[in-house]
């Protein structure tokens, strides 16, 4: 592939609703500029896109692909990302690389709630967008309608650039709003001037007026001529359309069918014409050497820094790091710096992807989006530059997964296996976390929801050939005393020569502060019991606490105090002491009125003001306390609530089914309450079964 300068290139992220068709549309560009010969499909698994086998099994993309496509003498880097809510982390990633997105919308399924997260996305980072209705070709589309729907949302910003024409129900061409002229399909994206017909005029005047509404608000000078009745002339059109689109105050609306390849040369021509090249955005770093700013913004002439954005790390493609060029150009024969991890690595080859084919090239400019293969080093969020001038841009910011499942390796010895194949898929999803949860003695896996963590599941199993076991996790639940009692525990063991005897006296009562799991005290007279044994007596109590009596729990807010006790010069020893102690905790912290605490989490639930009462009626129904609601821009409100951790499993799910998936939540835990007694019973039943089942 050739070399593009800065200015040659634009970054475009493709976002939109799971199944809008994104994919479909970048086969669709893909094939009217001669990169493929023929237009795969997603139901047959031969996209460039979806090349991973969970995304051609599933039909939908699960991860964020680059496809580079040369329209005219523009390299437009097209990054399709997932429209599955689970796969947000890809999104998150790919927008970092971005300079302008396109916002796919389905004509028959119309504006939908991914549709609306693209804009808030592109809102976040300052993007111009355009919109691309597809699916044209369907008998219920109905773009007017989508039109009408964004114009609601988002007002006079909404710029149709096109309009159908249909001839016996079939989409067979385009009124261009802009020119005032009909477009007839010849061949996929081709077409031939025609007339406009009779019946797009009604159409067409509306959407002119709408389109004129958008010019008419990039200026004052504009707003005036209109107001008075002047025609725009059609270079004051373009001009304005060119100057406000890249600032986001105008968002043309263009259309086609990604199936049949119909309306995607025009899409190419507006990214081409109307998107801005990367040195239009700014991007600043910090000089590690100096500690001063590093203002990069793309420019070519200073030291080469590049932002690794994503990392590709497959069994048989092998390890990628894609990168963005933020200054600088970058040879193939370079060496590279790694100021975070202070590494510096020779590289000998450098990529462009396109989709999984891989193309050797000699350098990329400041803009350009490339990879290195095998940086060993190197992870998703580091900088890339040189050694005299060591930079660091801030890293990528994704989502907080709050779902999250227990796991088991199915096969012994597959440990290790299980855990350097987590850290591959970890390398590649930022929003996979593996926590060891030592005190409840699991292992868990988090992700954004329940499909994500499935594909994890069968991502080891088909790429690394290792299973897991997924369950229920444990909820950690605390075990804790609510009186006093003091217990004698003895242990008195005889077996030929030297005997075991130890005896001690303990008075077992709440300590009043759950954050510590014991406070251990000895108030002995006339040394009934030696000093040197004291130290056996609160081993004995820190192993205890560890699995608590009630249901195995770690046990809190327990005071244990020694007061008495008795000892034989020749069989005492530490370990008898400790065996005494144990015998002592289990007996005397039964007595002491046990309970089980569970833990109380902060809930945050943001959702439309028209959700509210189910939501609320749902917390309810969780045990949850509703303490408030605060309003949000955008017509949200944000309903802040206390909640038993248990009642969260599941419930990313629950919301996105109750919302339409346009909910969102976030949680941390707050303190330990005690547990009603119908959870405590329910708990302990739960736990002996388990264990029994591991017996």
């Amino acid at each position: 592939m050739n070399v593009y300068t800065s200015e040659k290139i634009r970054n475009v992220v493709l976002l939109g609703h799971g199944g809008c068709g994104k994919t479909t549309l970048v086969e669709a560009m893909a094939y009217t500029t001669g990169i493929v010969k023929r237009q795969g499909r997603v139901e047959e698994g031969n996209t460039i896109s979806d090349y991973d086998k969970e995304e051609q099994k599933r039909l939908f993309s699960i991860s964020t692909t680059v496809v580079p496509i040369v329209f005219e003498d523009t390299k437009i880097n097209i990054l399709d990302t997932p429209g599955y809510f689970d796969f947000i982390g890809e999104v998150e990633e790919a927008l970092v690389a971005a300079d302008a997105a396109v916002i796919v919308i389905s004509a028959k399924a119309g504006v939908e709630v991914g549709t609306m997260k693209a804009w808030d996305f592109c809102e976040k980072h300052h993007l111009p967008r355009i919109f691309f209705v597809t699916d044209m070709d369907d008998d219920n589309a109905s773009y007017r309608e989508v039109v009408e729907r964004l114009t609601e949302l988002y007002g006079k910003k909404i710029a149709p650039f096109h309009i159908p024409i249909r001839e016996n129900e079939k989409f067979v061409g385009f009124v261009n709003v802009v020119k005032m002229a009909g477009r007839r399909f010849t061949t996929m994206s081709n077409y031939e001037e025609c007339d406009i017909p009779e019946y797009s005029k009604e159409n067409l005047s509306k959407f002119r007026e709408t389109l004129l509404d958008a010019v008419a608000e990039t200026s004052d000078e504009m707003m005036e001529k209109y107001f008075a009745g002047e025609e725009f002339t059609q270079q004051e059109i373009s001009q304005a359309l060119r100057n406000n689109v890249i600032d986001g105050t105008i968002v043309p609306v263009l259309m086609g069918s990604g199936y049949n390849a119909q309306g995607s040369t025009m899409l190419l021509q507006a990214i081409e014409k109307y998107f801005p090249d990367p040195t239009k955005h700014n991007i600043t770093g910090k000089n590690v050497k100096s500690g001063a700013e590093f203002v990069a913004d793309f420019d070519k002439s200073k030291p080469f820094t590049a932002r690794v954005f994503k990392t590709i790390a497959d069994p048989f493609i092998g390890k990628f790091s894609l990168f963005k060029v933020c200054t600088g150009v970058l040879k193939s024969d370079s060496t590279i710096f790694n100021a975070e991890k202070d590494t510096e690595e020779k590289i000998s080859r450098l990529y462009i992807l396109r989709g999984k084919e891989q193309i050797e090239v000699t350098e990329l400019h400041a803009g350009d989006i490339g990879a290195i293969g095998k940086l060993s080093d190197t992870v998703t969020g580091d900088t890339l530059s040189t050694k005299a001038v060591p930079v660091v841009y801030d890293r990528v910011e994704v989502s907080v997964p709050y779902t999250y499942q227990r796991f088991k390796t199915k096969n012994k010895g597959d440990d290790d296996k299980v855990s350097q194949a987590l850290g591959k898929l970890m390398d590649e999803d930022l929003t996979l976390r593996l926590v060891n949860d030592k005190e409840n003695r699991q292992t868990l896996l988090y992700g954004i929801g329940d499909q994500q963590l499935e594909v994890a599941v069968n991502k080891l199993l088909t790429k690394y050939k290792v299973e897991i076991a997924v369950m229920k996790p444990r909820v950690p639940y605390r075990e804790t005393l609510r009186k006093k009692v003091r217990v004698q525990g003895k242990y008195k063991k005889q077996s030929g020569g030297h005997g075991q005897y130890g005896d001690v006296h303990i008075e077992f009562e709440p300590s009043g502060d759950l954050e510590s799991a014991y406070a251990f005290e000895e108030k002995v007279f006339g040394g009934s019991v030696p000093r040197n044994y004291f130290p056996a007596v609160e081993k004995g109590i820190a192993e205890c606490v560890i699995k608590g009596p009630v249901a195995g729990y770690p046990v809190v807010g327990l005071k244990a105090t020694l007061v008495d006790g008795s000892y034989h010069p020749v069989d005492s020893s530490e370990m008898a002491f400790k065996m005494a102690t144990i015998q002592a905790f289990k007996q005397g912290f039964m007595e002491a009125s046990p309970v089980l605490l569970e833990p109380i989490a902060s809930l945050r639930v943001v959702v439309p003001d028209r959700y509210t009462g189910d939501i609320m009626g749902d917390l309810n129904k969780r045990r949850g306390r509703v303490l408030g609601m605060n309003p949000i821009n955008g017509g949200k409100q944000e309903i802040v609530a206390d909640i038993p951790l248990s009642e969260l499993y599941g419930y990313s799910t629950d919301l996105r089914s109750m919302t339409g998936g346009i909910g969102e939540f976030s949680y941390k835990f707050e303190r330990y309450e005690q547990a009603p007694s119908d959870v405590q019973q329910k708990v302990m039943e739960e736990n002996a079964k388990e264990e029994e089942s591991e017996a």
